[in-house]
């Protein structure tokens, strides 16, 4: 029996449903977009204080500093390496010279026998016409055979000492080229940290410009007044030893400019006074002068005009000298920081030193203990 019902209209397939449904589904979709999108958004990280800041800076710049003594051992080894091959490369240009010169003489004697065909020497009596000139050929030729052997000695001693050469230069250049290898890391490394540093400090507004000069200020006030305080315990202890005169030289070297110095020898006084006419120059991460220095390079060029020779790192200049206690410096001593010894001084007297801090900043007098320090070492 029919169904006298009208069928029911789909709200969809209306002209007004279809336009009530794309209006759900696309505040739907809005809604669902906007969620995932809060979901997904990682919450935003909070900009760091300027003493967090400075901690990071001052980390970076250290972490500089062990790049650019790594740096600087790199070159060292590096310039080594090229100087042995480039040796290795002569003597053994030398050596194939002298074997080319064995190998034309045993060519002239090969040149000899072609001439006489190899013929037997009984034949050679019987085809002559004078039995005695055969005889005197024969004479020469057991001398030209003698000599003979000599050359292919010589040509063989001459052909394995080249070879001997050749495979050495190979390994050296093969160490050279790990050697470069290893310098372009070290350099890559202190580009790297440095750029850093920068980025941080370009972030910075000027007031918290302005806030991290003040904190260092005061690091380097809290610095000055402790080198100040063991100055002063420093000369108490030698004027209670009976070396007052010496413990007043030590502090007067370190106010006039050092013309003096504390120091009986003649060499460091020498050193300290190239060390302060560099006072200004920039620092320039593996520079050795004149017209900037890291830190190593300054106390290596400084002990250098006083004739006195220093490896080029802090890893080994620490090792070069005589180990002397913090309460014992003298105006020239090497003073070392940090754990990793990735930074020296000169010790000037009064608890200060002259060196080249970090990038950005120029060779200056501070107090020793604006950083940990390591120890020292009094060279000569």
């Amino acid at each position: 029996m029919a169904s006298h019902r009208k069928p029911r209209t789909s709200i969809l397939t209306s002209p007004g449903g279809r336009r009530t449904a794309v209006g759900l589904t696309t505040a739907a979709l809005a809604s669902a977009t906007l969620l995932s999108q809060s979901a997904d958004a990682a919450p935003r990280a909070p900009k760091p204080t300027v003493e967090e800041v400075k901690q990071k800076v001052d980390g970076l710049y250290h972490q500089a500093e062990v790049a650019t003594q790594k740096y600087n051992a790199a070159k060292e080894h590096t310039d080594d390496q090229r100087h042995r091959v480039d040796g290795l490369l002569d003597a053994a240009a030398e050596r194939a010279e002298k074997m080319n010169d064995a190998r034309r003489r045993l060519g002239t004697f090969a040149s000899a026998q072609y001439r006489t065909g190899g013929m037997n020497p009984t034949a050679q009596l019987m085809l002559a016409k004078d039995p005695q000139q055969f005889f005197d050929r024969s004479h020469l030729m057991e001398r030209l055979t003698g000599r003979q052997k000599e050359a292919v000695s010589e040509y063989q001693d001459q052909q394995a000492a080249a070879a001997r050469q050749r495979a050495e230069a190979t390994r050296d250049l093969e160490r050279l080229q790990t050697s470069q290898a290893s310098l372009k890391e070290s350099k890559q490394s202190v580009q790297q940290k440095l750029a850093e540093a920068r980025q941080l400090l370009s972030e910075l507004t000027a007031q918290e410009k302005a806030r991290l000069a003040e904190l260092e200020r005061q690091k380097e006030e809290a610095a000055k007044r402790k080198a100040q305080e063991e100055a002063r315990k420093q000369q108490e202890r030698q004027q209670h030893d009976g070396g007052g005169a010496s413990g007043g030289q030590a502090g007067s070297g370190a106010d006039n400019g050092g013309s003096t110095g504390g120091s009986s020898s003649a060499q460091a006084e020498k050193a300290l006074a190239f060390a302060r006419s560099q006072v200004g120059k920039p620092y320039v991460w593996g520079a050795t002068g004149p017209s900037s220095y890291d830190c190593s390079g300054l106390t290596q060029a400084a002990w250098k005009a006083a004739g006195v020779t220093l490896p080029r790192t802090t890893w080994d200049q620490v090792k070069t000298g005589q180990r002397i206690a913090t309460k014992d410096l003298k105006p020239g001593d090497l003073v070392f920081f940090f754990d990793d010894i990735s930074h020296v001084g000169m010790y000037i007297g009064g608890g200060k030193m002259i060196h080249a801090p970090h990038p950005g900043a120029s060779v200056r007098e501070e107090s020793i203990y604006y950083m940990p320090i390591y120890g020292s070492v009094r060279p000569g």
